[in-house]
């Protein structure tokens, strides 16, 4: 392995022009069968439960995981805790940074205690040397931060331009195959909030993760959106604190304050979120406009998705809101893909907009189809056991999915439409 990646090295420093052309057949076929998994199933710890769900039980050997998100949301500060817990349990880390210098980077361990003794670094943006100082090393993780900060030596092409970063990443791939030693990129991302660069970037790596949440706010969403080596759509979430990133156990209580009496607007729902339920609150407003065109704005929610829902409020539940701007948002920063919210973001409006509030500790799940019936969704009864977990005792869910379902604790209200979901959701 070592050999190997100290080819890969020469073949990035120069020494070999442009795609090194193998001269034999390193890696012949082999069966299917008879390939050995050893590399692959012994996964390295983080210490960090949150970040080892997303990457799929930890740290596959060899994987190259690419790690996106605003500035400022805590990407370095997430990396930096990783490396320090990895190399404090003798694992060989190093973290090559490109956008500090080594007394900053020091002054951000200090300030974030974490254990970092045996933390190797260093200040580098040219990558066949932060590759030489990894093989030297002999480490099991290598941290680039930021992969548009690094260069190669033998291209022409400033740092961050496409050719740039397409090699330096082709390089790094290489590199993590053959020596087995984990990469982790940071990435820059555009005002869109997608990454930067070309978007082969995404194909060639691993795992791509993207770090959400407002860096205003605690909360903070580690989310992956491809993962060869576990599920994709799985989140971790944390909290940023004065000593960094803490991850939180429990993201239900995270996002949900109680199972009390709540102001019109409010409702509660679950989402399955990779391999675990997680319990959100829908927030709505709902005012008189003042433009001639209603504003309809969300966050955290599509906002095309909303539009469909105030269409089914008017037609089926006769709720008018034409001419009402409505807001709505997603409490705690997260952001919902899932249809399953469909009802609790339609009873959060209506309930805003009708000055009702909704039935304490009862939550709303369910899809609405375009003839306003309520669709059923999966792992209901892994939702309503969680939910019930948390102190809450009544679901309206659509009926499809209630005949077999028995939740101890939890009274069900199994629907057909959303005219008849809504008046089980107010107070009388």
């Amino acid at each position: 392995m070592v050999e190997m990646a100290e080819a890969d090295v020469r073949a990035v420093s120069g020494e070999t022009k442009g795609v090194a052309r193998p001269q034999s057949l390193s890696h012949p076929a082999q069966p299917l069968k008879d390939i050995p998994l050893n590399d692959v199933e012994e996964r390295l710890r983080t210490g960090m439960g949150e970040l080892d769900r997303v990457l799929g039980g930890g740290i596959v050997p060899g994987s190259l995981v690419l790690i996106g998100g605003d500035p400022g949301i805590g990407k370095s500060t997430l990396l930096l805790q990783m490396a320090a817990l990895l190399s404090s349990g003798d694992v060989p880390v190093l973290y090559a940074t490109g956008e500090e210098s080594l007394s900053q980077l020091k002054m951000r361990a200090r300030r974030l205690k974490v254990p970092g003794a045996s933390l190797h670094a260093a200040a580098e943006t040219a990558l066949e040397n932060a590759l030489s100082q990894a093989t030297q090393l002999k480490a099991k993780a290598l941290i680039i931060d930021s992969i548009q900060t690094m260069y190669r030596s033998d291209l022409s092409g400033s740092p961050g331009s496409p050719s740039q970063l397409r090699e330096c990443t082709l390089s790094l791939m290489s590199y993590a195959k053959s020596s087995g030693c984990a990469v982790f990129l940071v990435g820059h991302v555009t005002k869109e909030g997608v990454l930067a660069g070309p978007r082969m970037l995404e194909h060639m790596v691993d795992t791509v993760i993207y770090f959400e949440g407002d860096r205003h706010l605690s909360y903070r969403v580690l989310r992956a959106v491809k993962n060869r080596f576990g599920a994709t759509h799985e989140i971790g979430v944390f909290e940023m604190g004065a000593e960094g990133l803490i991850p939180v156990d429990n993201p239900s209580l995270a996002f949900v304050q109680g199972h009390g009496e709540r102001d019109p607007g409010s409702m509660i729902s679950c989402v399955w979120e990779g391999t675990r339920p997680i319990l959100i609150e829908a927030q709505a407003l709902v005012s008189r406009t003042h433009f001639a065109s209603p504003q309809r704005i969300s966050m955290g929610f599509d906002s095309k998705r909303l539009s469909v829902l105030l269409a089914l409020l008017e037609k089926f539940a006769g709720v008018e809101i034409g001419m009402q701007d409505v807001f709505v948002n997603m409490a705690g920063g997260i952001r919902v893909e899932e249809p399953a919210v469909d009802l609790a973001v339609a009873a959060a409006v209506s309930g805003n907009h009708l000055g009702r509030r909704s039935v304490p500790a009862t939550l709303a799940i369910g899809e609405l189809g375009l003839n306003g019936e309520l669709r059923r969704v999966p792992q209901l009864e892994a939702r309503l056991r969680e939910a019930a977990r948390l102190g809450f005792h009544a679901a309206v869910i659509p009926e499809a999915d209630a005949a077999k379902l028995r939740i101890k604790g939890m009274e069900l209200h199994p629907v057909k439409k959303l005219s008849e979901a809504l008046p089980l959701l107010y107070q009388s």
